[in-house]
């Protein structure tokens, strides 16, 4: 690793997900110059242009991922319905990432790094393509000219036959859900065949507000178990390893956001990238939404814990760029991240005398909130 690389790799963003997010990087001077013969030095202007361009590109899913996930809490498709992390589930994370972490770490000291890459390449882009269809949908819906007929499609996979036929797959879409996919193959092609940093940041970028949106915490306490792991975790494989900045140096994935330091000397062909994990975004991203989500709950017409928490992020995002870049050494970003994202909250809940509420908060499952709702429905009829 060269002396001008700073990498802080953060924790996962789901279970399902481990691969993804125990190899998030945040990195000054980027995976091309792993190769440079001669250290390449960043003007003022390029370094801020990138650390500005990450700061910015990092809130974006998180605000509208926050947005959406309000709506995704409320929906009764299935296939839009989020995931709920249980204080369980939270306990488990750090556990599990650090195993995954660990076992990719070997598993790129056996095998070819070339190949290894080559599988996960593939995996990605069906991956991304799935993404950043999902997160084009709405705005497709919107822009779609109404003088295209939008038919209506179903993919259905049956197993058996006669009663005892069962459902596999039972996926209904769209004319606009196509065009949605056929974009996202484009760029996906796109970024299979050139690995080109913009191809890379919208695959990014989706990634991150999909998981923002579909990744729900039920209460405050699960979302302070989850981070306080994550905390200790991200510290541990930063400062007491080598093991993190290894593996990220080696996972080539659109896992990361990228920007390059060299972009006003380069133009659009620029390779010095300075770089910012998933998890640093989606992690603490799922934890502002379940703010949002509790301002809503009040029922007072104020975000007041959402816009402390997205303030608090931008904040701890920001210390975190200002640490690593004065003292050019590898920085975990939820060693400032946690503590300011849920400290200011905190905060502003015992200033309002909130606290309470705000830790009885507790978000129900997709499963029961439809329970609720049909139990509901029965006793008006009943009446």
């Amino acid at each position: 690793m060269s002396e001008a690389e700073q990498v802080s790799v953060s924790a996962p963003e789901a279970a399902a997900a481990a691969v993804l997010d125990a190899l998030n990087a945040t990195d000054s001077n980027g995976t091309e110059a792993l190769n440079a013969t001669a250290k390449f030095v960043a003007t003022p202007e390029g370094t801020a242009l990138a650390y500005g361009s990450l700061v910015f590109m990092a809130l974006l899913p998180i605000f509208f991922g926050a947005l959406r996930s309000v709506t995704c809490s409320k929906s009764k498709n299935a296939a839009d319905m989020p995931e709920t992390i249980t204080s369980r589930d939270a306990a488990r994370f750090p556990i599990i990432a650090s195993c995954t972490l660990f076992g990719l770490y070997l598993f790129f000291k056996v095998f070819s790094q070339e190949y290894i890459n080559l599988l996960l390449s593939v995996y990605f882009f069906v991956l991304g393509v799935l993404a950043l269809s999902h997160t084009m949908s709405p705005l497709m819906f919107r822009i779609f000219p109404a003088s295209i007929p939008n038919k209506q499609y179903q993919l259905l996979f049956t197993q058996g036959s006669g009663e005892s036929k069962e459902e596999i797959v039972n996926y209904e879409f769209d004319t606009k859900n196509l065009v949605c996919l056929l974009i996202s193959s484009v760029v996906g092609v796109w970024y299979l065949l050139k690995k080109h940093w913009i191809a890379n940041n919208l695959f990014g970028l989706a990634f991150a507000l999909n998981g923002v949106e579909l990744l729900h915490l039920n209460n405050v306490s699960t979302g302070c178990i989850l981070l306080g792991g994550l905390f200790v975790y991200d510290v541990f494989w930063v400062f007491g390893t080598n093991v993190m900045v290894t593996v990220a140096k080696s996972f080539e994935a659109p896992i990361k956001l990228v920007f390059p330091q060299d972009l006003l000397e380069k133009g659009l062909g620029a390779s010095n990238f300075a770089m910012l994990g998933l998890g640093d975004i989606v992690i603490p991203g799922i934890f502002i939404a379940l703010l949002l989500r509790f301002d809503v709950s009040l029922k007072k017409n104020s975000r007041t814990y959402f816009y402390s928490s997205f303030l608090a992020y931008i904040f701890g995002l920001g210390l975190t760029i200002f640490v690593m870049h004065t003292f050019k050494h590898a920085q975990p970003a939820l060693l400032y991240l946690v503590p300011a994202c849920v400290g200011f909250p905190v905060i502003v809940a015992l200033f309002k005398g909130e606290l309470t509420e705000m830790f009885r908060y507790e978000e129900s499952s997709p499963e029961e909130a439809a329970a609720k709702e049909d139990s509901s429905e029965s006793d008006k009829k009943d009446q």
